[in-house]
């Protein structure tokens, strides 16, 4: 039996037997044997170790390549459950997936994994390593394998293969070694020593056996790992750079806001944390007015027939919360759109009037799991920039194109350079005929490209009504998030029977954009903070400027600066607590306060001022009229 290997240069070369992609590798060079994790054969993912019994086409996958990262993390979690088992005989293992940065394993015993257990077993997983186990694939029938789990006392792995797979299913299973296996569909390195050293365990949590609250309650053994070392290194220096300016943390340092049992995923802001959030908001509200939208308010309560009508209560019914008066059952509203639906159906509308731009700082309520809530971050109740465009399709493009500017500017005035924009494409749950999501799609392909820019696109990640364009900022420190985003919407007016008279006099349904720059304004505050590291720019610090005297003698002066800073728009307090300067000025620099200015009897006399920028070492005196002209002017 002849096999050709088809290379990815196109070269071809025959082999007379099975062969592996080790011996491949090893056929090329030394060196790529060495750095190789995987092969792709035909488009498919296969251990290195593996016979290739037919003719295909083939790359080796070394480990720089992201493929390989995550067999990599998928390796760690294999090597954890080893070493767990090894340390503590009679845990039962369930399953563990590679993560975005890591790994995890589901353990079920009775005593709760310690720190000093997670130390001893990161420990043991590093033996584990050294040992350079070979690791190897094996093919068993069905009822093999579930006679081994149930011997071995592996009860939640037999209910799995019980449960999960068809008698007549042979299982791959993956032995590390002699002794130690598990099922799992792989691919895998060829031993443990090259998962190499670049892993870390962190932290132990709880969860439920298939993510059930009446089922078993297991222990997850979380875990990072890399290809290299120096990435490693990168991600927990990320990471410890990224606990320093948790918005949270920083949210009681400075007083900005608050949350309590009360009120899961929800926010108290107080002055100083509201002060932020008019900043923005007046901002956004700024870009409104200049981008001709026209600004509308919408009830925060609908009758369930609205959100029957308009699709939600079939794809996103789990995510809302309800409350019923007089016999009726009504939905808090998870998101605005039907509302402005309603405000444009009030009308009648030629297809001069069109586009129409609404927007509204709605207030949106999602029954988000208690587990993802996540400070400001991940909420139940938030505020969105949200904005509602009704055009035709010709005007899609234009519409597109100038929501794209606009957003630019908006990310770069925040100090956000880096974004990256993305294409969400059609989900499994969804609205629509495949035809009327192609249109979608390339609609707003077409707008991309007119305005220029790269897009990455993602398959299966829009939302059931239509496509929608994401912005992906990088912030200070690296990290991504998702913020603003633009959807194409055809299904919602035909369900909500938006019209407009076309020029033939005849009823046509709008397109419907649904676009936000900044998202939800509480996890996009809370971005700022933790980009920022809560050091706020002048133009959104709660508090841009305290004026310390430095004697009392010169209170009533400071009590005149302050009043002329805030004649002139800016928010400043005044310090006249009996300290010494040193220790007012460094009380506020721990505040992130961005203008100490510094009064004394001489500042009085002269009418003048000394300023203290956070963050430089150096002062400067000014007259008082040239100071407030000068800070009118900081952003």
């Amino acid at each position: 039996m002849s096999i050709e290997i088809t290379f990815p240069d196109g070269n071809v070369k025959s082999f007379d037997a099975p062969v592996t992609g080790l011996a491949i590798a090893q056929g090329i060079s030394p060196g790529l044997a060495k750095k190789a994790a995987v092969i792709k054969v035909n488009d498919e993912l296969w251990d290195l170790t593996r016979p290739i019994d037919r003719s295909a086409s083939v790359s080796i996958v070394t480990r720089d390549k992201p493929e390989a990262l995550e067999v990599i993390r998928h390796d760690a979690a294999h090597v954890l459950a080893q070493a767990v088992q090894e340390l503590f005989p009679g845990t039962q293992i369930t399953f563990g997936p590679a993560t975005e940065v890591g790994f995890y394993y589901d353990f079920a015993r009775d005593t709760p994994f310690t720190d000093a257990d997670l130390e001893s077993i990161e420990a043991k997983m590093r033996e584990i390593v050294k040992r350079d186990l070979p690791i190897t694939r094996e093919i068993w029938p069905r009822e093999q394998v579930l006679e081994f789990f149930q011997t071995t006392g592996e009860r939640f792995k037999a209910e799995w293969v019980s449960e999960g797979i068809r008698p007549d299913e042979e299982i791959s299973i993956y032995r590390q070694g002699e002794k130690w296996l598990d099922m799992c569909l792989g691919p895998h390195l060829p031993s443990t020593g090259k998962l190499g050293t670049a892993f870390k365990l962190i932290r132990v949590g709880g969860v439920y056996w298939r993510g059930d609250a009446h089922n078993a309650q297991l222990q997850r053994i979380y875990g990072v790992a890399f290809a290299t070392d120096d990435e490693l290194k990168a991600y927990l220096k990320q990471v410890e750079e990224a606990e320093k300016r948790d918005h949270r943390k920083l949210a009681r340092q400075l007083d900005l806001f608050h949350q309590q049992e009360e009120a899961p995923g929800m926010v108290f802001w107080h002055p100083k944390g509201w002060a932020i959030w008019q900043a923005v908001e007046q901002y956004v509200r700024g870009v409104y007015r200049k981008s001709g939208y026209q600004e509308v308010r919408g009830p925060q309560i609908m009758d369930v027939s609205l959100w029957k009508k308009s699709g939600h209560w079939d794809n996103y019914h789990d995510n809302m919360f309800f409350t019923e008066s007089e016999k009726r059952t009504y939905a808090i509203k998870p998101m605005n759109c039907p509302g402005h639906v309603q405000i444009y159906n009030a009308g009648l509308h030629s297809y001069r009037d069109l586009p129409i731009r609404y927007a509204e700082f709605g207030g949106c309520h999602r029954n988000e799991p208690s587990g993802a809530l996540h400070g400001i971050m991940r909420v139940r109740a938030f505020t969105q920039d949200d904005g509602h465009i009704f055009c035709t399709l010709e005007q899609v493009e234009g519409e597109v194109t100038a929501f794209h500017q606009q957003a630019m500017q908006v990310y770069q005035d925040f100090g956000f350079d880096d974004i990256a924009v993305k294409l969400a494409l059609r989900p499994d749950k969804r609205l629509g005929s495949d035809e009327a999501w192609d249109r979608a799609e390339n609609a707003l392909r077409a707008a991309l490209r007119a305005a220029g820019v790269a897009w990455e696109e993602l398959p299966g990640e829009g939302a059931f009504y239509g496509p929608k364009i994401e912005y992906h900022m990088k912030d200070s420190i690296g990290r991504s998030w998702q913020v603003g985003t633009m959807q194409f919407d055809p299904m919602m007016p035909e369900r909500l029977n938006a019209e407009y008279i076309d020029e033939q006099s005849q009823r046509q349904r709008p397109i419907m954009l649904h676009r936000a720059i900044v998202g939800s304004m509480e996890r996009f505050i809370g971005i700022l903070i933790e980009h920022h590291a809560g050091s706020l720019p002048f133009w959104l610090s709660p508090v841009q400027a305290v004026v310390a005297p430095i004697v009392s003698d010169a209170d009533g002066y400071a009590e005149e600066v302050c009043a002329l800073l805030k004649d002139a728009g800016l928010r400043v307090e005044t310090d006249l607590r009996n300290e010494k300067i040193n220790y007012k000025i460094r009380e506020h620099a721990t505040q992130k306060i961005p203008v100490i200015i510094v009064v004394g009897r001489k500042e009085a006399e002269q009418r003048s001022v000394t300023l203290r920028f956070r963050g430089v070492d150096a002062q400067e005196t000014l007259s008082l009229d040239e100071a407030v002209q000068r800070l009118k002017t900081l952003r």
